[in-house]
């Protein structure tokens, strides 16, 4: 590779740690290529980069942006899988191909700028979906004024209960 190809592709690659809101760093020894391009196939689909790239050039990259922390771990054959919207989904998606596929092992990522192990992965991964979180968070909020509401309904109808006693008590006591 020449130097200003090089020069690129760090360039590239740099835009993209920037752009992240969450990376994901997996070693992938032994995979073949079939099925490496069917992995990036479906990672692409749920809006996901999965980029090999030397590690030289990453550590370049890497530097002034929130991945720097990673480039000590960049040792042997790695891949950087980048998620531009859904951290969860795109661990989740992660998790299921190594699960699938013995081979991929995801090392360690980054969420924002904060550095995350394997164990925050999975943890990211097991978590619902964006519009189930919302739809629970709503949910919540609405539980206390759908209680109040009801509250408020009871006093009408236990006002009319009330009365409705006195008016058969007054029947009754008429016949």
């Amino acid at each position: 590779m020449e130097k200003n190809q090089k020069v690129k592709v760090v360039e590239d690659l740099q835009e993209k740690l920037k752009r992240a809101n969450a990376t994901f760093i997996a070693e992938y020894k032994g995979i073949k290529a079939v099925e490496m391009n069917e992995m990036r196939k479906a990672l692409r689909a749920a809006s996901i980069d999965f980029k090999i790239v030397r590690n030289t050039l990453t550590r370049r990259a890497a530097k002034g942006t929130p991945v720097e922390q990673l480039s000590g771990h960049l040792k042997g054959p790695m891949a950087i899988a980048f998620s531009y919207k859904d951290a969860a989904a795109a661990a989740k998606t992660l998790t299921q191909f190594a699960k699938d596929q013995p081979n991929l092992k995801i090392k360690m990522g980054t969420l924002g700028s904060k550095v995350i192990g394997i164990n925050e992965i999975k943890g990211l991964a097991e978590l619902p979906p964006r519009e189930v979180l919302l739809a629970m968070m709503l949910g919540s909020m609405m539980s206390p004024v759908s209680g109040f509401v009801r509250v408020l309904g009871g006093v009408p109808t236990k006002l009319l209960y009330a009365l409705n006693a006195i008016k058969d008590k007054k029947a009754a006591t008429a016949a």
